[in-house]
């Protein structure tokens, strides 16, 4: 059996989207699953176990990519396509591949001329886990299958051993990885207040600042604030698996409501979320077995401004972010 499953999001919603791969396969542990993702996502897959190949789309070129990754699905005489995007596109690429059978979420422009058509909820205590897992639960409840890859389960990458080998220099001692930046203002734990948390660590904790190349300058600037000798850079240095290697065996990883909260989840590691403007409820949150939560202790009646984050705060005080204490993160485990 050859299975396809589309998500071509951006990070986070791809490695949430995991629990799929783990459950198809323990479904259908002879098929050969594949997964489409957008350019740049193709680390996190790298020698992944229940993978047989991943198709990258080029979406800088977007149009024109989109005929060839057509005729690369149609090729490949998929039985099943489980589509867990939501756009024209991928229907587009669900409605022409020639499949036997397709799922999909009825948000979906083109959910009507699939073979099944899943709601979409969202809503308090739901996870985003628990919606993607919803396209195949009949499936995995027809071939008999039940564990934590239902909707309780959380999302698995697989760091390989030369990921773990390239971050095991920097595990000489206790240490915690701080992932500052985000896409978007309003969901980014403001530069003092992690220069802050830094401060209340013991000297003999190191800190590993973490995050893309783009973020560098805002992790130099961090560093340089908080004076702090045991703090390194390592944004722009490791790839995704070899960051969540990092993070597997550290004290604690500190993140935004962003990717690295989820890649963080992804090796079962202990993680403390910040929530500056978003809520957990809207099924985002973290899903590692050890993780806190961080929010605003006053009751903000702006909060949550949106689904998703804003490139400035409307009402221009960001007090969702600005009134959070660091004595509301816990002590550290030493």
């Amino acid at each position: 059996m050859k299975i396809l499953v589309i998500q071509t999001a951006s990070i986070g919603d791809v490695i949430l989207a995991t629990p799929v791969l783990e459950g198809l396969h323990h479904a259908y542990s002879s098929a050969e699953i594949d997964i489409l993702i957008k350019k740049g996502m193709e680390g996190l897959f790298k020698g992944h176990p229940f993978l047989n190949q991943v198709i990258v789309w080029d979406k800088s070129n977007k149009c024109k990519d989109f005929l060839r990754i057509l005729h690369r699905i149609r090729k490949q005489k998929y039985e099943l396509v489980v589509n867990i995007q939501r756009f024209i596109s991928t229907g587009m690429l669900t409605v022409f591949s020639g499949t036997k059978a397709s799922i999909g979420f009825s948000k979906n422009p083109l959910s009507f001329l699939f073979t099944k058509r899943i709601p979409h909820r969202i809503g308090k205590g739901i996870h985003e886990v628990e919606r993607n897992m919803s396209l195949i639960m009949e499936i995995i409840a027809a071939s008999g299958f039940s564990n934590e890859t239902g909707s309780s389960g959380r999302p698995r990458l697989y760091p390989s051993p030369a990921d773990k080998a390239r971050v095991l220099p920097f595990k000489t001692g206790p240490y915690v990885t701080i992932s500052p930046a985000s896409l978007w203002f309003t969901k980014q734990f403001p530069l003092q207040k992690w220069v802050e948390l830094i401060l209340s660590f013991s000297n003999e904790v190191k800190v590993y600042l973490l995050g893309s190349r783009s973020d560098t300058g805002l992790c130099e600037e961090i560093i340089s604030l908080a004076g702090n000798r045991n703090a390194s850079n390592l944004a722009g240095n490791l790839s995704l698996l070899e960051s969540a290697a990092l993070m597997q065996d550290a004290l604690m990883n500190y993140t935004n409501d962003s990717a690295p909260m989820h890649l963080s989840s992804a090796v079962n590691a202990p993680t403390t979320v910040v929530y500056c403007s978003t809520i957990p409820e809207f099924g985002f949150g973290p899903l590692s077995n050890k993780r806190t939560i961080i929010q605003s202790p006053k009751q903000l009646k702006c909060r949550p401004c949106g689904l998703h984050g804003k490139k400035s705060c409307p009402l221009q005080h960001f007090e969702c972010a600005t009134t959070i204490r660091p004595d509301q993160f816990p002590a550290l485990p030493l």
